[in-house]
């Protein structure tokens, strides 16, 4: 099982699947990271390099008394794209999982090289986060 140990001592579990441009998938509540997987695997097949992980809380991560908002969950999304050394990244994500990318996306931490669908704004699935 992969996992990293965030700074406040959660572990996040994540997939890491293929080679090539990478994708990070992040889920919304109440799911895992497994609600992904036909997704994953397509692009796995066809040359992308993908990752997705159980947000704190929720599949095999462990659960966790404080960062359990959008700026935690970003933090943990940072976390995983800065230990597997991950650049030039797209992020997708459904319900809260746009949001914590989008979040990420327009933070500080945004040092990966990620990008979202436009330069200027990312649009998640309760309307757009502007940068």
């Amino acid at each position: 099982m992969s996992t990293i140990t965030v700074k406040d001592g959660t572990t996040i579990f994540y997939k890491d699947w293929g080679s090539g441009p990478v994708v990070t998938f992040s889920h919304g509540w109440p799911l895992c990271s497994d609600a992904w997987d036909s997704q994953m695997l397509f692009l796995a097949q066809n040359g992308f390099r993908v990752v997705a992980h159980d947000r704190r809380g929720h599949g095999r991560s462990s659960q966790a008394w404080s960062g359990n908002d959008m700026n935690g969950y970003a933090d943990d999304l940072a976390a995983l794209i800065e230990a597997l050394d991950l650049t030039d990244v797209t992020m997708v994500g459904h319900s809260t999982g746009g949001r914590r990318s989008c979040t990420l996306h327009r933070t500080a931490q945004y040092k990966a090289g990620c990008r979202s669908r436009s330069d200027r704004r990312c649009t998640a699935g309760h309307g757009e986060v502007s940068r």
